[in-house]
């Protein structure tokens, strides 16, 4: 018998523990008592496990950290644990809800290590979430910082699990040497253990669909300026995965891979969202629910969407004449903003510029500009650079785009999840929110509740997006699978700036040449409300607004980007997904079919029984048409391969 069997043998005999009437447990649950979570101490060393409705989600798992001040990874034992319920009501300006009531129950563990000092465990537990972070106090030696070397947490899944993740890059690799960016493609439905590509690990969100019978995403929250963006391990055959810190190569070696931060010093928090189904999934809110704001601003940043050249035109294309077509577009598609890529302060220029944006807002349209982050931190050449990565030439551009109406920033091509890089984000973030801009990130990490945290960040990438439609054919071939595997794991725990809603036959300026797009037009509508990003970029063209039907105009014209509820109707990830989204009284729903057969479909909808909906629906070939009809109970919709439609009142 294995290590790992006698040890699971030894714990469940503690695992029914209510309260703390054994010595060396302590057991939390949520307030609708379905989940929780153990916490156990066994030769000195502290493990978790967590159970949903009687069901193992984690099995015995380590808890710990290595540290300057000492090892919070063996030698423990306890020094106190406290309980008490949480309850909050807060307001997500930018978020996939408007008005959130968080409700947990709090358990503190605190452990004394060889050398006498203190860690915390902090574990919070909703109906669907469990939130962990350690915090090391002040120890009353003289020391006012702390470095983290290293966590010792796990995750130790049952057997059977299956996964939804994407494997970590290696540094410096990718184009001019980029990566890691968070744009590698997901596993599906693939056994535990299997190693990646890379064999360095996995990029949060992580999904696993738990021995075949409930379903858990495991991701990060709360990284500003004080600690790493973490990762996790290459999983072991029976299910295993460990925290892993930044590898010693991102941000082309500056910066250690270790954290540093004055005492009290806290981590991050890894969250595991957990389900019978994908429903809490898609509906969690932990990312926001366990951060507070860091950053205040009496500015308002206001939500939209935009138009943008460089998906289909490319780089060429941010000179003044084509950026006076799109500012137009927008207008004409009522988008609150045009996004102008790389190479405008060569195209344009800034006096231009000025003018350009005095154009726009004669309009009605906000521009937002593009930067490279750099730095040293990778060979990407395109420019304006150089003007991010250092505070003061930062805060005299950001004075000089205030002044002449510039909206935001797009910031692109960062090293790696490194502290000193996390500082970086923060740092714009902070100088932004006192100059006004909204802040959206590219070529960047998975944003870790910052919706939450900064009052004018509106989106990031951190997902392989559509640039790659038109990069690579077999992105196209594939997108429709790869679109029903989203919802489920990158865009669950923040928005994500995938910039959809294609219409082209073909992904190029010039129509005879580029990519095929596979998907249908009503397919393409869905992503406007599948995809969630408080700003979204249509990958629309001026060219798309001659023999387009007016509805589907109409329907971009008014679709919102921000949503007051959302919920999740029906779906598997690389199958099919089917998403309701409300704003006021107005319900959005989307569907897509992610697989290689026409797909008939029945979904209730409760929420529009007795009214009467538009549905935009495949038609011949990839057009769509639309048509009005009284919801009952439940709508059967027929999908194409590649298909869609959406529904709204």
């Amino acid at each position: 018998m294995s290590k790992r069997m006698l040890l699971c043998l030894f714990i469940s005999a503690f695992a029914g523990t209510e309260a703390f009437s054994q010595k060396n447990d302590a057991l939390v649950k949520s307030p609708d008592n379905q989940l929780s979570v153990n916490v156990q101490l066994r030769e000195g060393k502290a493990y978790y496990s967590v159970t949903y409705a009687g069901r193992s989600i984690i099995e015995p798992s380590r808890l710990g950290l290595l540290s300057d001040l000492g090892d919070f990874s063996q030698q423990l034992q306890w020094a106190g644990r406290e309980k008490k319920s949480l309850q909050e009501q807060y307001s997500l300006d930018r978020g996939k809800v408007s008005r959130v009531d968080y409700k947990a129950n709090e358990l503190r563990c605190a452990f004394l290590n060889a050398g006498k000092d203190t860690l915390e465990v902090l574990f919070r537990v909703s109906n669907r979430d469990v939130a962990f972070s350690y915090r090391i106090p002040k120890n009353g030696k003289g020391a006012v910082a702390c470095t983290v070397e290293k966590e010792v947490t796990g995750f130790d899944f049952p057997a059977k699990t299956t996964t939804f993740i994407t494997q970590q890059a290696l540094p410096m690799t990718g184009w001019m040497r980029t990566k890691p960016s968070y744009e590698e493609p997901y596993s599906i439905e693939e056994a535990v253990g299997v190693p990646s590509q890379n064999k360095v690990g996995y990029t949060f969100p992580a999904l696993f669909h738990v021995a075949g019978q409930a379903w858990a995403l495991i991701s990060e929250t709360g990284v500003g300026d004080n600690y790493v963006g973490t990762r996790l391990s290459e999983g072991s055959t029976d299910g295993l995965y460990t925290i892993a810190f930044p590898q010693s190569g991102e941000n082309n070696g500056q910066g250690p891979v270790s954290a540093t931060a004055p005492l009290p010093f806290q981590t991050s928090w890894k969250t595991i969202t957990v389900g019978n189904d994908l429903k809490p999934i898609v509906a969690s809110t932990v990312a926001t629910d366990v951060v507070k704001p860091v950053v205040k601003s009496d500015k308002l940043f206001t939500p939209g969407r935009a138009t943008w050249s460089w998906i289909i035109w490319q780089d060429s294309s941010a000179n003044y004449k084509d950026q006076v077509a799109y500012i137009d577009l927008a207008a004409s598609l009522k988008a609150e903003y045009v996004l102008i890529d790389v190479l405008w302060d060569v195209l344009i220029g800034k006096e231009k510029m000025a003018e350009l944006a005095r154009y726009a807002a004669s309009k009605g349209v906000g521009l937002i500009l593009w930067y490279n982050s750099n730095g040293s931190w990778n060979d990407a050449p395109y420019t304006p650079k150089n003007r991010m990565s250092n505070s003061t030439v930062r805060r005299e551009e950001m004075a000089w785009l205030q002044k002449i109406g510039i909206k935001g920033l797009k910031v692109d091509f960062f090293g790696g999840d490194k502290q000193v890089t996390m500082q970086l984000y923060h740092d714009i973030l902070a100088d932004a929110a006192e100059y006004g801009l909204v802040i959206n990130f590219h070529g960047a990490t998975l944003p870790r509740g910052w919706d939450r945290m900064y009052p004018n960040w509106v989106s990031s990438e951190a997902v392989l997006a559509s640039e790659n439609l038109v990069f690579q054919q077999s992105f196209c071939d594939n997108y429709p699978q790869t679109a029903t595997i989203y919802p489920f794991t990158r865009n669950a725990v923040a928005p994500m700036d995938f910039a959809p809603v294609f219409l082209n036959k073909r992904l190029n300026r010039n129509p005879e040449k580029g990519n095929f797009r596979r998907t249908t037009d009503a397919f393409e509508m869905a992503t406007a409300v599948l995809f969630f990003s408080p700003v979204q970029h249509w990958g629309l063209t001026p060219d798309n607004l001659e023999g387009t039907p007016e509805y589907l105009l109409d329907f971009i014209r008014n679709v919102p980007t921000t949503w007051d509820e959302t919920r999740l109707i029906d779906g598997y990830p690389g199958k099919y997904c089917v998403i309701a989204r409300r704003k006021g009284s107005k319900w959005y729903v989307a569907a897509v079919n992610g697989e290689p057969a026409e797909k008939t479909i029945t979904i209730k909808l409760p929420m529009l029984e007795n009214k009467e909906v538009s549905i935009i629906k495949d038609g011949e070939g990839q057009a769509s048409v639309l048509q009005k009809q009284k919801v009952g109970t439940s709508v059967t919709i027929t999908l194409k391969k590649a298909g869609g439609a959406v529904l709204f009142n």
